[in-house]
């Protein structure tokens, strides 16, 4: 039951905090140079997420050839940046990584 109650309240947290911003966005004017900076929170968390994932895959700095991560990230930025289609970048992404990863 305990966790029942966990999950509940949490869950009420979540949504009062969100709807929290999105009520108060609704009513006050957000100056511009706060929707400028906002615009760049997104690729930021991101970049945040997949970096240590990319150049540190054992907790150690690795830029050789045989970190099939990195490979394959360059592949899918290269992806992204040819097609802009966020499904094709993922899913040439993961290809790449497994390829890479049967083949090494």
């Amino acid at each position: 039951m305990n966790i029942w109650v966990v999950m509940l309240l949490g869950g009420a947290l979540t949504f009062g905090m969100r709807i929290s911003f999105i009520y108060l966005f609704g009513r006050f004017e957000i100056p511009g140079m706060v929707k400028r900076a906002l615009r760049f929170v997104p690729p930021a968390v991101l970049s945040a997420i997949i970096a240590p994932a990319l150049f540190m895959p054992n907790n150690t700095l690795d830029l050789s050839l045989s970190n099939h991560r990195l490979i394959a990230g360059a592949a899918a930025i290269l992806i992204a940046w040819w097609t802009k289609n966020t499904l094709l970048t993922i899913l040439a992404g993961m290809a790449a990584l497994l390829i890479l990863q049967l083949i090494f």
